[in-house]
């Protein structure tokens, strides 16, 4: 009979999920100003980059951006490990993002949460798939978060 492809689970007839490793990073020229996002997605000794920028925006904006634009490419439910240099990023998907939900999109002062638009977009891929969020420390030479951050900061000179 050969080899069960180790994708497929012999028990429940199903694919199991592709781990996906993905690096994020968002740039901003002045804050707000001219701002990039960058996203690296391995898989399978594939590498695919992502990038994009806007003309006037945040760097929170931008590291938003970059997450939910590398899980929107993903075609199918992934086992994703993304790295990012954003604490404001991790810290808000993995600890504050569920309480905003329950308090109507307020945060712990009572004021409407900051990006509430693209944090739901995140909120909705999360849903997708199963995540597991790592903080790296930027400009610290991991190589990932260093080919992230030159694409935000390629994308932004694009702009011009």
């Amino acid at each position: 009979m050969g080899k069960i492809n180790d994708t497929f689970n012999a028990i429940t007839g199903r694919l199991k999920p592709k781990t996906v490793v993905i690096h994020t990073d968002g740039a901003c020229r002045g804050n707000p100003g001219p701002g990039g996002w960058g996203a690296l997605l391995n898989f399978d000794g594939h590498t695919k980059t992502m990038r994009g920028a806007a003309r006037m925006t945040t760097n929170n904006r931008m590291e938003l951006q970059a997450a939910i634009k590398a899980l929107g490419a993903l075609r199918r439910p992934c086992r994703v490990v993304l790295y990012t240099d954003s604490q404001y990023l991790r810290n808000g998907v993995t600890q504050w993002i569920d309480k905003w939900k329950r308090t109507n999109w307020r945060n712990s002062d009572r004021k409407p949460v900051k990006n509430r638009d693209q944090w739901e977009a995140l909120d909705e891929l999360r849903e997708r798939h199963e995540i597991t969020w790592h903080w790296v420390r930027g400009h610290d030479g991991n190589p990932g978060n260093e080919q992230a951050d030159r694409l935000a900061n390629r994308a932004i000179d694009e702009l011009r």
